[in-house]
């Protein structure tokens, strides 16, 4: 290597450099110290940064620690709920009347009614080209025969409920 490519930036040794650096702050991390690259920085005092962590919370644990004391959440009592129960034990009691109850709504739909409400659009159409075909059958039919029209509406209903 020539002296210039040693000093140019990105060079072998800086990328090595900074890779140790970054190993040594990740196993500083693991180990339990600070390792980031600003927390880890060391001050013109000498001394590295402290991350402020969350304080502990204790719901059910009792520390024996005089400092983590003011951390402990204070026991609830419970509520005394016998008025609530009586108000709902009155309730019961009292009948409901027919007239205000609405029988459709407790009735359960159909399985189906969805797909009969988004078909219904299409089986209109389809009836009304149905009825079209039948008048269109029934004139060929009078045309062809040139009989009584009573007795070939007859004959066509016929051929269709089979």
């Amino acid at each position: 290597m020539t002296m210039s490519s040693k000093n140019a930036p990105g060079s072998l040794e800086e990328q090595a450099l900074k890779r140790r650096q970054r190993l040594l702050n990740l196993k500083r991390k693991r180990d339990g110290q600070l390792g980031t690259d600003d927390s880890s920085s060391v001050h013109q005092d000498g001394e590295q940064n402290q991350e402020i962590l969350p304080a502990p919370i204790f719901r059910s644990y009792r520390p024996l620690d005089e400092k983590l004391q003011e951390n402990l959440i204070s026991d609830v009592s419970p509520e005394d709920i016998s008025e609530q129960v009586k108000d709902q034990l009155e309730s019961a009691k009292s009948q409901i009347v027919m007239d205000q109850l609405d029988v459709t709504s407790l009735a359960p739909r159909k399985p189906d009614w969805d797909l009969k409400r988004d078909l219904n659009k299409k089986w209109e159409k389809l009836e009304r080209q149905t009825q079209k075909a039948i008048a269109e059958l029934i004139r060929e039919r009078l045309k062809e025969r040139k009989e009584d029209l009573a007795t070939m509406v007859n004959a066509g209903a016929e051929s269709f409920k089979d």
